[in-house]
């Protein structure tokens, strides 16, 4: 099955068609509207919420309503989403969500409020509902009901020390074997480094896997059935798994994005891939600031084929305040507040963000800034949305990939056993969709 694409020419009628009439609407939009009003906001403990958060006194200022934040780590978060969407509670207004990730599953659940009329009738003056990616509303468009707004664009990325780099006399790798090749020669040139490290954590695994096995040239579904057996599939969990086994830190398949930024901002890290959304984190206090290069996962027989998703903001169908919500998820996904949230390392989903001069100044003071946006560029166009199977089942995919990372990170199962068993559940899967 082709990866779905998530380039930038990829056109989405459901808003911008509607701006023309939103216009009328804007003229007699009124922030204060619902001043008093308390707004409960279910955040993911990550670095987009945690710029976003930093604007939360503004919101209550703009606005007059109370921002209640509960946030947790990012398993937490949807262990008590499902907790509270399954009680058919109220106690939530607002949530993050991965359209990539639990989209159509809880789009066929019934969780997620229908935000197309709000985002067309409902709207200030500036806001532009046009001008977000239109990509990433059609990745958040299920059944013909818009489910969420965009909040950032993000994907893997391959971050590297340029000055251990130097020292072991290695260039920047332009390939995966290049990657394993540095990765071999770090260990002998520098042992007070962990050579490379990446998500181990097994529902945190697709994240970066998935990269990886679409820039060798795998898919996860051929012909209905699991692929993972494919030469191609069992390369790329070969490598994968060994890049971890032979040159990860210890216990790194409970690792995932803050276990790997913290080690690599400490300087206990030669390469990390990880998120981009993770340089606000790992350029926290400078250390890494002049000595870190960063670029998209490096090339795979089939070239580069990074993962580009977004996270985006939902609207509770269980809300008994969705206008009042909806107030949030648009002041939210404002140009204003992504342009601050895009000067604190946070992509913007809007190009009218990424082209602002402001922005761009950012950008240009420092060179690993500059790699950063060349980094984001290929995910905008080139980046594909699939991050474990395109099934409303999602979720449950990605712990069998995970599955099948970990044992043979851990030697528990020879390949074919490892990719076969997770064939076999993850097909019971398929045939479910």
């Amino acid at each position: 099955m082709k990866a779905k694409m998530l380039a930038t020419r990829v056109a989405l009628p459901v808003l911008a068609i509607a701006a023309v009439s939103a216009q009328a609407h804007a003229a007699d939009f009124d922030w204060m509207k619902f001043k008093g009003k308390t707004v409960t906001f279910l955040a993911n403990n990550n670095p987009v919420s945690q710029a976003l958060l930093t604007y939360k006194a503004d919101f209550e200022k703009l606005t007059g309503m109370t921002l209640k934040v509960d946030g947790y780590q990012e398993q937490q978060m949807r262990q008590r989403l499902v907790t509270v969407m399954n009680a058919n509670s109220d106690e939530v207004d607002v949530y993050m969500t991965l359209p990539s990730r639990e989209g159509e599953q809880f789009a066929a659940a019934g969780w997620y409020a229908d935000l197309t009329a709000m985002a067309k009738n409902d709207v200030a003056k500036d806001y532009d509902s046009a001008g977000l990616s239109q990509a990433l509303l059609k990745a958040a468009t299920f059944g013909g009901k818009l489910t969420s707004m965009p909040m950032n664009l993000e994907g893997p990325i391959f971050y590297y020390r340029t000055d251990i780099f130097k020292k072991c006399g290695l260039e920047a790798p332009k390939t995966i074997k290049d990657v394993e090749a540095a990765a071999e020669k770090i260990k002998t040139c520098d042992s007070s480094v962990t050579p490379f490290v990446s998500r181990g954590l097994k529902p945190a695994v697709a994240y970066t896997f998935s990269n990886m096995l679409h820039n060798i040239g795998g898919t996860y579904i051929a012909n209905g059935k699991s692929n993972l057996c494919s030469a191609k599939g069992k390369e790329a969990l070969d490598t994968y798994s060994r890049l971890l086994r032979d040159f990860g830190p210890p216990g790194v398949v409970n690792y995932s994005f803050q276990q790997i930024s913290a080690l690599y901002r400490s300087g206990r890290a030669a390469m990390a891939f990880e998120s981009s959304n993770e340089l606000r984190t790992v350029m926290d206090g400078g250390a890494r600031l002049k000595d870190t290069g960063l670029l998209p996962f490096p090339a795979g027989e089939a070239g580069q084929v990074p993962t580009t998703i977004g996270w985006g903001m939902a609207v509770s169908s269980h809300s008994k305040q969705p206008d009042a919500a909806w107030y949030f998820v648009q002041w939210a996904t404002s140009p204003e507040v992504q342009k601050k949230m895009a000067l604190q390392g946070i992509a913007p989903p809007r190009p009218s963000v990424a082209n602002d001069p402001e922005y761009r100044k950012w950008i240009d003071e420092e060179p690993v800034r500059k790699e950063w946006q060349a980094a984001l560029d290929v995910l905008a166009t080139k980046g594909s949305s699939e991050v474990g199977y395109p099934i409303v089942a999602n979720p449950q995919s990605r712990e069998f990939i995970g599955q099948a990372v970990q044992d043979l990170i851990l030697k528990q199962k020879p390949i074919d056993q490892a990719c076969a068993d997770a064939d076999k559940a993850l097909d019971a899967l398929i045939a479910l969709n």
